[in-house]
């Protein structure tokens, strides 16, 4: 694994390319419902205890990390998109949608408020996880 020295963001390969960009998450949140930045916080809380794994923001969005991207969090003006890759279809009636990326599977989630967090949800993530760890 290597870190970025400038943006701080944890890569696969070292020296890789990617869209330098520092940004606080904070700022990604600015003007959004409160329930956004509740159900945010609450996403985080649980991905936390699974390692390893890291994130940031980027221009729009926040990435999460371990050995390679596997969730990327889309703050959207009323809910969040939340974007997780495995190397086959999940079917799931929460997945609005899903799109094939060379090798791996995008699958979309939508979330507006923490109380619409699942353990469903997180289950279907812990599979983006687990993909992103092998």
């Amino acid at each position: 694994m290597w870190t970025c020295p400038k943006c701080k963001r944890l890569f696969k390969t070292n020296n890789q390319s990617h869209y330098y960009v520092v940004k606080d998450i904070g700022e990604l949140f600015l003007g959004k419902p409160d329930r956004l930045i509740l159900a945010f916080d609450t996403l985080v809380t649980e991905i936390e205890k699974w390692k390893p794994v890291s994130y940031g923001a980027s221009v729009n969005t926040i990435i999460f990390m371990s050995k390679k991207t596997w969730l990327i969090i889309r703050p959207m003006k009323n809910e969040l998109d939340l974007k997780f890759y495995t190397d086959e279809i999940l079917d799931s009636e929460l997945i609005r949608k899903v799109t094939p990326q060379g090798k791996k599977f995008a699958h979309h989630l939508r979330v507006g408020h923490e109380d619409e967090l699942t353990p469903i949800h997180c289950g279907l993530l812990r599979k983006g996880f687990d993909y992103s760890i092998r």
